[in-house]
């Protein structure tokens, strides 16, 4: 059975990317948003894997984390922010908020790919 990933992101281009790479190995489900995916997810959806933008509207990256990691059904799924922020301190503030891995773009989609195993492979 495929694994589902979610994919969070408000650019369209993004989106589609991810998913026409991911859905070879992958279920794979897309937002604009974070509000968007936590709805989704407390309506009963649970994914094996989130990858989320950073700086998206209505709830951000940060936010995003901190909703997922607080809440008793979703505090165990991996995550895996991607920023257009190329920047260290970015990096440790989403991996200190329960990020599992952070990934700048423009990105390389194979990379990502072998990164979601990993995370997958471990859980």
């Amino acid at each position: 059975m495929k694994k589902n990933i979610l994919v969070i992101d408000d650019e369209l281009s993004i989106r589609i990317l991810l998913e026409n790479f991911l859905k070879k190995e992958f279920d794979v489900v897309t937002k604009n948003d974070g509000l968007d995916a936590l709805t989704w997810m407390e309506e009963g959806n649970l994914p094996d894997l989130i990858v989320a933008d950073i700086q998206m509207p209505n709830l951000d990256g940060y936010e995003f984390i901190k909703n997922v990691r607080a809440s008793g059904f979703f505090k165990d799924i991996p995550m895996i922010m991607l920023s257009g922020i190329e920047s260290s301190s970015e990096k440790v503030k989403c991996l200190k908020l329960g990020a599992n891995d952070y990934i700048v773009k423009p990105f390389n989609p194979e990379e990502l790919s072998i990164r979601i195993e990993l995370l997958l492979s471990r859980k």
